[in-house]
This record gives structure tokens, C-alpha cells and sequence, in this order.
């Protein structure tokens, strides 16, 4: 087995959901006491956040990147950057080390043309949704993204980060969000692209395909350990 480094705490909560999802599929495919070998690096989200909310990307990019060696450091064969939001500075990530990144963006488009789909809804952070960095790496594999209206992506940007980050589940935002869901139009999917989405929400409430961006790099992680 390969070791696998994560590069994590963006948020805390969905780091944890990566540790516990690449344990229990390395044990379903191996069996008996075997667990995943992981090195995990896990930044501190809030001067990140703050770094995000003010467009400094170049000093979130240096600080994961720094992170990043550490990993590569510490043995790890390949990383997996555990948020969709920072994939936005992958490419000052790739440039401190030599493993490869397992890019979010091409482990949920594969899973999206896996089910036979290829326009999804997108629920994620602000910045995910309405820049292109995401929604291009999905284009490159023939997935074309749709996002909810300005003041939904305003909503569920807020949902993301005062409550799911912070490890507050409300029953109220789930009602919107699955109302966000109901109004698109022309949406044959839906993509969990924010790795705290699929602690609000589940494909049981949803009758549209659901791909959990978490739990396709997770499989991608997997496939990379085990391959």
C-alpha cells in the first residue's frame, strides 16, 4: 500500500469525513485490520478563510504549498488537498513537490460521467460556484456545471461557512438548500462541491443523481493507495 498524505482542516469537519471514508474503503477492499497508511497535515482554516474572503490566493497557495512539502517529507506518495475550494491554488501546490495532487475536479467529473450525466447543479462556496477554475477542470471532461442564483449562492455560501464548518447541521438550511435543488432547471445531477455539502445533505433526499465530491476523491485516493 502506498502512503497517501492529506492536506487538511479546510474545514475540520470534512477532513474528519476523509479519514473516516478512506479507512472503511481500504478495509472493504482488503479486509480483516487493514486500515489506510496516511500522513495528515492539518492547517489552521481561519487565517486561510481570511486569506480567501480578501483574494490573497498567492499567500494561501505559499502557506498550502508549505504544507504540502511537509507531507511529501514525511513519506507521502501522492496528496489529496481535502477541500474543493483550494483547489483554486492547486497549481502553487504542484510546484513545491514532486507527488502528484489528486485533483478534486477530475475524480467528480469522472464520477458524474460515470452515472451518465453531465450538466450537474454545483452547491458549493461562493468562490467555487462563480469562478472558473472548477467549473473549468469539470469542462475538460466534458461536464458542464450549472449553479443556483446569485442570492442562493449567497445563502449556501453562508450556510457553508457559519454553520457546516463550524459543525452546526440545521434542519432549516437543509429545507433551503433542498429548495435551491427543487428551482433549477435543466440540471440532469447534482454535485456536492463543497466537502461539508454531504454533511447537510444526502442522495435519500435528493431524486436527481448525487456525486459527493469528498467521496469521489476519496475513491480516487483509494484507487491511487491500492492501484
Amino acid at each position: 500500500m502506498r502512503t497517501l498524505g492529506l492536506l487538511g482542516g479546510m474545514s475540520a469537519e470534512s477532513t474528519t469525513t476523509y479519514y473516516q471514508a478512506l479507512n472503511q474503503q481500504v478495509r472493504a477492499r482488503l479486509g480483516g485490520l487493514h486500515s489506510a497508511q496516511l500522513v495528515l497535515w492539518s492547517v489552521d482554516f481561519a487565517p486561510i478563510a481570511q486569506m480567501q474572503a480578501a483574494g490573497d490566493w498567492d499567500g494561501a497557495g505559499a502557506a498550502l504549498g508549505e504544507a504540502a512539502a511537509r507531507l511529501e517529507g514525511a513519506g507521502a506518495a501522492a496528496i489529496l488537498l481535502c477541500t474543493n475550494t483550494m483547489h483554486k491554488v492547486a497549481a502553487a501546490i504542484e510546484a513545491r513537490v514532486q507527488v502528484p495532487l489528486i485533483h478534486i475536479g477530475d475524480a467528480t467529473a469522472f464520477a458524474v460521467r460515470a452515472r451518465g450525466c453531465s450538466r450537474p447543479l454545483l452547491l458549493a462556496t461562493r468562490f467555487t460556484m462563480e469562478q472558473d477554475f472548477y467549473k473549468d477542470r469539470l469542462r475538460g471532461h466534458g461536464v458542464e456545471a450549472l449553479v443556483p442564483g446569485q442570492a442562493d449562492r449567497d445563502r449556501l455560501h453562508a450556510i457553508i461557512y457559519d454553520e457546516l464548518c463550524q459543525g452546526v447541521v440545521d434542519a432549516g438550511s437543509k429545507r433551503q438548500a433542498l429548495t435551491m435543488i427543487a428551482k433549477a432547471t435543466g440540471a440532469d445531477s447534482v454535485i456536492f462541491g463543497c466537502t461539508e455539502v454531504g454533511l447537510l445533505l444526502s442522495q435519500d433526499d435528493i431524486e436527481l443523481p448525487v456525486v459527493d465530491s469528498t467521496l469521489a476523491h476519496v475513491e480516487a485516493g483509494v484507487e491511487f493507495m491500492l492501484g
